[in-house]
């Protein structure tokens, strides 16, 4: 900025004459003063005359820039006077006495006051406070002096240079870019600041296709502030680094231009107070764009006599639009300003009525969401022309909604916006629709002349057929040359049908084609007669069915080894019900035993392929120890049944060796990974002493024993034991439990509590209320348990009640 100012100085006004070898004079007085507070002789001695030249441009520089300040302060205080006069209702002169005795009475300067004065009378944006503290009087000088440089710059290039310099500077900006939008929504470099002029010879034409900030902003119509240009992928004037605020400048609803601000380092989030002051000037730059019609780079906007000759001059309907502006300025409607000779009204109405009406009023429709008037108003705003195929609108006829298809048409050209449209043509569409859906369901028609013998086949047919689109079709009388053998009598009968009978028919054959390749098709036939019943035509259709044939095909072999395999699986699930019922029924006889009272319930799965590996024992072994223990084998089906039986089994052969439940469970543990096919089971094992009433116990994954005593259930301890099959070597912690007269252990599996939608310890919670709070024998609890169990496992539920009785341990 400064350096344009400087150039425009005269290079001679120094006051002193130069020759032509670019010396002084002789004449010229060396101590003579030129201005600079240097004489002229001691300039001359120190150095050539480009010193003292160099020094005078300096002085013009600043002179300049003072008078223009001063320029801008007079502005301000010439606006100020105004409000004056308006408020007090006074002359020139005294609204220039009163507004330097306000100024001496506050004790600012005359400029500063002026501003304040401005900006209270003004209320806009303009004076928005950039920071969150109060408005200082030289902030307001600042923004004001912006407004007022603004204002009197008159073409889009000073603009740009005050605005960086009164306005983006002080925020920390070091370039501005301001961008004109041309008819067809491309953008134009009409004014630059803080920009090398290089750089600005590159960027002074973007086409519509170019993705910038400032095509983001006119796009998408709002202010776009990125953080580091950098970061978003988007090339952009200046630096390629640093922060950009993109804020669209319009007028009336019409986006005229885009101020582009550059900063050099990432920009932080602005408050909102340094937004809307941007975009405040960015409608100052609009009115300037809008006054200066011949931009750098913008083409000539047309006028709207020119728009009106090229809609005359259109086959289809078209409307020429003129923008509608509210009191305040903003886009409320457009005004239908012409209607071409297409012109058809949707509602039959004269084109009287139509010319001339805002376009609300004519088409109230329009203003439905995502309408005619929103595609409009997009089009209006951006410059962008907008082009669809095909688009449904809506018109109230007797205020009945009626909707069309059409392609539509919307562009703008200067401040007029250009509508065409073209209704879809009924017969075109439905064909369009009828081959769609024949291509889709490999359907092609044909008609054959009985007369003439001529043969008309719609193009999928000779792909069908496998021959050429330029071949000759194939006769019904020779269509059974070209079909399997074993289809040739089906294809007669449906020809003696139709020519014979004149009765329709329909069949189904395998085509071979040319190629040699076989393909299923289904021929649908009629024949056309005339009032006497003499055969005039036969028309029908050929449709490619391979691919439902070879599903079908498929389907019935799929079928076939479904049944086999439900069959398998339901003779797996049978015998595997029957082992389990032989081994585990469903009510072992109670045992009555040195003092103890054994109960046992359980219940299988109610679906037989979910029959599973759950199992109890209950036995009094060779020492009056008594064993009791519970499992539950992963799985289900015979697996899971047979790995029962082996487990069950092994356990009882492995207490006759009078081990504990923990040694117990670690042979088991070696019998389940070893010694059978990729078993893994949960357990607890106990070992009962009539005579000291104590229980030793170990448990591999399972859930521990409840304990009921007087009205109170818990669990036992949770011991450590891995399941079994798991790991090749495995320890089982053994814990010992003393019991008393009345209590009741039960041992059980997950089958009775266990919930899909619940975890596992609420499970064990109500278990365990439900148990503390029955009085029953032991056999009424067990079945009361089962009978209030809300598991949803689909599960087998095996049940061990063990109750201590009063009598002495035998």
């Amino acid at each position: 900025m400064t350096g344009t100012r400087a150039g425009s100085g005269p290079a001679g006004t120094a006051g002193e004459t130069v020759a032509a070898d670019g010396t002084g004079t002789a004449g010229e007085s060396a101590a003579a003063d030129d201005g600079t507070g240097v004489p002229g002789g001691e300039r001359a001695a120190g150095g050539p005359v480009v010193t003292r030249l160099a020094a005078t441009v300096e002085r013009l520089r600043a002179e300049v820039e003072q008078a223009r300040a001063t320029a801008d302060g007079r502005a301000l205080v010439e606006l100020a006077k105004g409000v004056l006069i308006e408020r007090l209702r006074c002359g020139p002169a005294q609204a220039a006495r009163q507004l330097d005795a306000l100024a001496r009475r506050s004790g600012v300067s005359v400029v500063d006051l002026a501003a304040e004065l401005v900006g209270q009378a003004a209320r806009d944006e303009t004076g928005a406070v950039p920071v969150p503290v109060p408005q200082q009087p030289a902030e307001a000088v600042r923004l004001r002096t912006a407004e007022s440089g603004l204002l009197a710059a008159g073409d889009p290039q000073r603009v740009a240079q005050s605005l960086l310099e009164h306005a983006a500077a002080p925020l920390g900006a070091t370039a501005v870019a301001i961008w004109a939008v041309g008819t067809d929504s491309s953008l134009a470099l009409a004014g630059f600041a803080g920009i090398d002029r290089a750089e600005a010879e590159r960027w002074r034409y973007l086409p519509p296709g170019v993705v910038t900030p400032a095509r983001q902003a006119l796009t998408l119509r709002e202010p776009q502030w990125i953080a580091d240009i950098a970061g978003s992928g988007l090339p952009s004037i200046g630096a390629r680094e640093g922060g950009r605020a993109a804020i669209p400048a319009g007028i009336g609803g019409r986006l005229i231009g885009v101020l582009e601000v550059c900063w050099p380092t990432p920009l932080e989030p602005q408050p909102p107070q340094i937004r809307r002051q941007l975009e405040a000037l960015a409608e100052l730059c609009a009115h300037t764009l809008e006054s200066d019609p011949v931009t750098v780079g913008a083409p000539a906007r047309p006028g709207v006599a020119d728009l009106v000759r090229l809609a005359d001059g259109l086959f289809d309907p078209a409307l020429v639009l003129l923008p509608h502006l509210g009191p305040d300025g903003t886009l409320t409607d457009f005004r239908i300003h012409h209607l071409n000779a297409s012109f058809v009204d949707p509602a039959g109405r004269p084109r009287g009525l139509v010319d001339g009406a805002l376009l609300f009023e004519a088409y109230p429709m329009a203003a439905s969401e995502g309408g005619l008037f929103e595609r409009v108003e997009h089009v209006f705003a951006t410059g962008e022309t907008y082009r669809a195929d095909r688009v449904q609108l809506t018109e109230l006829v007797d205020q009945v909604p009626l909707t069309v298809s059409a392609a539509l048409g919307i562009s703008r050209h200067g401040a007029a916006v250009l509508v065409v449209w073209r209704v879809e043509d009924e017969t075109g569409r439905l064909a369009a629709l009828l081959q769609h859906a024949q291509r889709l369901g490999r359907v092609g028609g044909f008609e054959e002349n009985a007369a003439s013998g001529a043969i008309t086949w719609s193009s999928d047919l000779f792909a069908l057929h496998g021959l050429a689109p330029g071949a000759d079709p194939v006769p019904l009388a020779r269509l059974p040359e070209h079909v399997h053998a074993d289809d040739t009598d089906a294809v007669r009968r449906l020809l003696r049908s139709l020519l014979r009978y004149r009765r329709p028919g329909s069949t189904s054959f395998r085509l071979i084609r040319p190629n040699g390749d076989t393909r299923h098709i289904r021929i649908i036939a009629e024949p056309v007669v005339d009032s006497a019943g003499h055969l005039l035509a036969v028309r029908g259709a050929y449709q490619d069915i391979s691919a439902q044939h070879w599903t079908e095909v498929a389907l019935s072999a799929t079928q076939d080894r479904l049944a086999h395999t439900e069959q398998h699986a339901a003779e797996q699930s049978r015998l595997a019900r029957q082992l389990q019922q032989a081994i585990m029924p469903a009510a072992q006889p109670v045992i009555e035993a040195f003092g103890l009272h054994i109960a046992v319930r359980y219940r299988p799965a109610e679906q037989d392929h979910l029959v599973g590996g759950d199992w109890y024992d209950a036995i009094v072994l060779p020492s009056k120890q008594i064993l009791v223990s519970v499992g539950d084998i992963t799985g289900h089906g015979i697996k899971a049944a047979t790995g029962m039986v082996v487990l069950r089994n092994a356990l009882r052969g492995l207490a006759a060796t009078g081990a504990g439940p923990g040694q117990m469970l670690t042979w088991l543990n070696l019998v389940a990974h070893h010694l059978t096919d990729d078993i893994f089971a949960t357990a607890v094992c106990g070992l009962y002493d009539p005579e000291t009433r104590v229980l030793r116990w170990a448990r591999a994954g399972h859930l521990p024993p409840v304990l009921i005593r007087d009205g109170t259930a818990v669990t036992l301890p949770e011991l450590s034991g891995m399941l079994l099959g798991a790991v090749a070597e495995s320890v089982y912690e053994e814990g010992a439990e003393q019991l008393q007269a009345d209590d009741i252990l039960l041992l059980y599996t997950d089958g009775l509590i266990e919930r899909r939608d619940r975890y596992l310890d609420d499970c064990v919670q109500r278990l365990l209320d439900i148990s503390a709070g029955f009085t029953g024998t032991l056999d009424e609890r067990l079945d009361h348990l089962l009978d209030h169990s809300d598991a949803n496992s689909d599960d087998d539920t095996c049940v061990v009640g063990i109750q201590v009785g009063r009598g002495d341990a035998v």
